[in-house]
């Protein structure tokens, strides 16, 4: 439960950081910060966050599989992780970014997502 746990934090903590590396130099362009900056130095700046997103990522990843003894096959991984990144970036998008909106189909969305975790944690003949 405790490799769960980390695994689950982890890859919290990386999607943060990948929010900002793909999307956080657009807010920023538009607040000004980086506007007249070109298109190599914002490359930079946002594998320079990306190495932070992949400094979690990879552990995330090692301790949450299976074969690693941990608990999840890389299905569930990769599953886990498109919601988490989808919940990140949904919450950075409303509080941070400000200027998107939430709509009906987006949480339809979502609860599809859902829908897939629970799938893909289906016991299967193996």
């Amino acid at each position: 439960m405790k490799a769960a746990i980390i695994t689950i934090l982890l890859l919290i903590i990386s999607n943060v950081f990948m929010t900002f590396a793909w999307y956080g130099h657009l807010k920023m362009q538009s607040a000004g910060l980086i506007k007249n900056w070109p298109l190599y130095a914002v490359i930079l700046l946002s594998w320079g966050i990306a190495l932070l997103e992949y400094s979690f990522m990879i552990p995330a990843n090692r301790i949450g599989f299976r074969g690693n003894g941990g608990p999840y096959t890389l299905f569930q991984m990769k599953v886990i992780q498109e919601v988490v990144s989808l919940t990140v970036f949904t919450v950075i998008a409303v509080l941070i970014f400000q200027g998107e909106k939430l709509h009906w189909n987006h949480i339809a969305a979502f609860l599809c997502l859902l829908g897939a975790v629970a799938l893909v944690f289906i016991p299967t003949e193996s």
